[in-house]
């Protein structure tokens, strides 16, 4: 039984890969992560309602990426869970954009909250072989291309650490007007992708026995984006917006596929793309 750990699973696209999971591969346990344990459960019913037999390969799992605490406490109930066993993966989903808190509410939950989850998680994975899959943006590239010569090294630099992340983000947090005057750029939910990808790459430097790989789940309709529709006096389908299932595909790829390498990044259409600047779905693999 292969055991996988999802974050924000409750809902949007990473309750569409907790329900991929679940039914097209029946050798799988689920360890369902949500910021709110009565939304977890909820989830749970939900999957429980399309097919009785799927509640029971799910655990709920209170899981809030921005805590410390939190983090700790599902630490305890996962490990109990699984028994003696070993994570297959841990999939980090749980995201937040552009919200009340601005630019420190995005850094801490799409970066710092995979940090903290991937910290905590990885002494549980497989030590040969695990899985560590982020769900990250192509805000990311496209911030990465909005910077200078000299910030994209950073952002391409496989062998900075994470206090180095984590010194740009108090950069940006202090002053982001000059920050982009030091080539950094201006959008903070870009900056928290970049970063990110950033941060795949340490990770699959650091651990190389690990299968470690970011991807852009696509232009989704979520919770998160349907307000774009709605500020523009769109439909999510006017504006291109695809389905959590159809944003699902990358993530599952990098979960249960196969896979060449460690520490890449991946486009919606699950091929790899490059960090430092947009590449369409359909168009050519990136190679470099």
């Amino acid at each position: 039984m292969r055991h996988i750990l999802v974050t924000g699973a409750n809902k949007g696209i990473g309750f569409a890969i907790a329900k991929a999971i679940l039914t097209e591969h029946d050798d799988t346990q689920l360890l369902l992560g949500s910021r709110d344990a009565a939304r977890g459960a909820a989830a749970m019913e939900t999957l429980a309602a399309d097919d009785a037999a799927l509640a029971e390969r799910v655990r709920a799992v209170e899981l809030d990426v921005a805590s410390d605490a939190s983090v700790s406490a599902a630490l305890s109930t996962v490990r109990e869970a699984l028994g003696g066993a070993k994570l297959h993966a841990i999939v980090n989903n749980a995201g937040a954009g552009f919200g009340p808190d601005g630019a420190r509410q995005a850094l801490e939950v799409n970066t710092r909250g995979v940090q903290r989850v991937c910290e905590a998680f990885i002494p549980l994975l497989e030590p040969d072989g695990g899985r560590i899959v982020i769900v990250s943006s192509a805000a990311g590239p496209n911030f990465v291309a909005d910077c200078s010569e000299e910030r994209q090294r950073f952002f391409l630099d496989a062998s900075t650490e994470w206090e180095d992340l984590s010194a740009l983000m108090d950069e940006f947090l202090a002053d982001p007007a000059a920050a982009a005057e030091r080539g950094l750029g201006s959008n903070p939910y870009g900056l928290s992708k970049a970063l990110v990808n950033t941060y795949t790459l340490q990770l699959a430097r650091r651990h190389p026995k690990l299968l470690v790989n970011a991807c852009t789940p696509g232009f989704i309709e979520t919770d998160m984006t349907r307000g774009v529709a709605t500020s523009r006096g769109a439909t999510p389908a006017q504006l291109g917006m695809k389905t959590p299932d159809d944003g699902a595909r990358a993530p599952l790829h990098l979960l249960l596929g196969k896979l060449h390498g460690s520490g890449h990044y991946y486009g919606s259409d699950a091929k790899r793309s490059p960090l430092h600047r947009y590449r369409a779905p359909g168009s050519p693999e990136y190679s470099e």
